[in-house]
């Protein structure tokens, strides 16, 4: 059965000055999870920042490439999730090898202590903007509400869920002007956010789902922005990377390991290269047979 859509869809509620997005992942969730056989636990994880990572960018007010990561020195080394301003969007977790997983999950003893760190690169910057924030709490909503926090510098909530088919996210924040419109509006909106069930958010349009949420409230719905995962395979990039290496560092692989395979993990792709393949990949560049000397 054919995954459904994904989609970012950002909504105003008019009366309270207070904005939001839903997020649902479902042919994307699907297209990152493809062939890799993640544990559960570390399924929940990924799809978690998956969703909060498309929501956070399709909220940039420039264009530019995000890209979130979070290290750690626990079972899961690694999670990283990188979206641009189209929202495509593709990302992966990394595994310690052997390294067994703990009962209970959760993101402290899976990742153990570690950091969150943001890179912003945009058109025209001499460097990405990068910025570290240690890791907050022992969920993936706690990490991205307190970076939320730090960085927007207004409140804001987050609701995250996921399943083996979809994962998917809800998001507010308090605008500058909202208590001036009701004093009471964002603790009551707030509130009413925190009954919503993971089932709600992984399975009900948001039209539903936000009418069940704020009922009393004057909801504004903008239109669905795609998300996509459209990364082809590129291997005249792998062939570049490997002439880069030498013929005589590639070799060295083959014979160590009795075969030539490149993994592009963020991309999901592997590029598996036989012998012939080699002898004609350094045969067509003499000039590539030995690394290049350093000079100094």
């Amino acid at each position: 059965m054919k995954a459904d859509p994904s989609y970012v869809r950002r909504f105003l509620l008019e009366d309270l000055d207070i904005r939001g997005a839903v997020v649902r992942l479902a042919d994307v969730w699907q297209a990152l999870q493809a062939g890799r056989d993640y544990p559960a636990e570390v399924a929940h994880l990924l799809g978690q920042m998956s969703a909060v990572s498309a929501l956070i960018a399709a909220n940039l007010k420039q264009n530019g490439r995000l890209t979130f990561q979070i290290q750690g020195h626990g079972p899961v080394r690694l999670l990283v999730v990188d979206c641009n301003e189209a929202l495509n969007l593709r990302g992966f977790a990394g595994l310690g090898e052997d390294a067994p997983l703990p009962a209970g999950g959760g993101l402290s003893n899976l990742v153990g202590d570690g950091i969150l760190q943001l890179t912003l690169d945009v058109a025209g910057m001499e460097q990405p903007y990068r910025s570290l924030v240690p890791l907050d709490g022992d969920s993936i909503t706690a990490t991205f509400e307190h970076y939320l926090a730090q960085s927007e510098q207004q409140p804001a909530g987050l609701w995250l869920a996921c399943d083996e088919r979809s994962a998917a996210g809800l998001f507010l924040q308090k605008l500058p002007g909202a208590d001036a419109r009701d004093e009471d509006g964002w603790s009551r909106v707030h509130q009413l956010a925190h009954t919503v069930r993971a089932d709600e958010l992984l399975e009900l349009p948001p039209e539903i789902l936000l009418g069940r949420l704020f009922a009393e409230e004057k909801v504004r719905l903008f239109d669905p922005r795609p998300v996509t995962h459209d990364f082809p395979p590129d291997r005249d990039k792998v062939i570049g990377m490997l002439r880069s290496l030498g013929e005589a560092e590639v070799r060295r692989i083959y014979a160590e390991h009795g075969e030539l395979v490149v993994r592009d993990d963020l991309s999901n792709h592997d590029y598996r290269f036989e012998p012939d393949e080699i002898d004609a990949l350094f045969a067509s560049h003499p000039d590539l047979g030995t690394p290049p000397r350093s000079v100094h």
